[in-house]
């Protein structure tokens, strides 16, 4: 079953679950706040995306730019990434769609048609 791990106050996490309900599309939703993802969880994700690992940070939150990440990533190993991840669900880049062969990171209404 395809997983959205999401936050539910957020604006596009919203429209992805819409646009997953208006294509009848099953899945199983999980409150990154409240349940967030494990290093173990963002390391499989991250291998089975293709993408850069920094397309996994919410660039663009309050807490990333809190704690200065644009010039601390850089110097960090991976290992060390999945680790900051796992501590906030806060920091991870949403929504995430996990199916069972493709994880897509962020809402593209195109990518996303391309896998359901």
């Amino acid at each position: 079953m395809i997983k959205i791990i999401q936050y539910p106050k957020c604006s596009t996490c919203k429209k992805a679950v819409k646009f997953l309900q208006d294509n009848n599309v099953e899945f199983e939703s999980r409150d990154i706040k409240e349940n967030n993802p494990t290093a173990e969880e963002l390391k499989k994700w991250h291998e089975m995306s293709g993408l850069p690992l920094k397309r996994f940070f919410n660039t663009s939150g309050l807490k990333y730019k809190e704690l200065g990440l644009k010039d601390k990533l850089p110097q960090m190993s991976e290992e060390e990434q999945y680790e900051l991840l796992a501590t906030d669900g806060m920091l991870v880049k949403r929504p995430i769609l996990v199916g069972e062969d493709y994880v897509l990171v962020g809402f593209k209404e195109a990518d996303w048609s391309e896998k359901i």
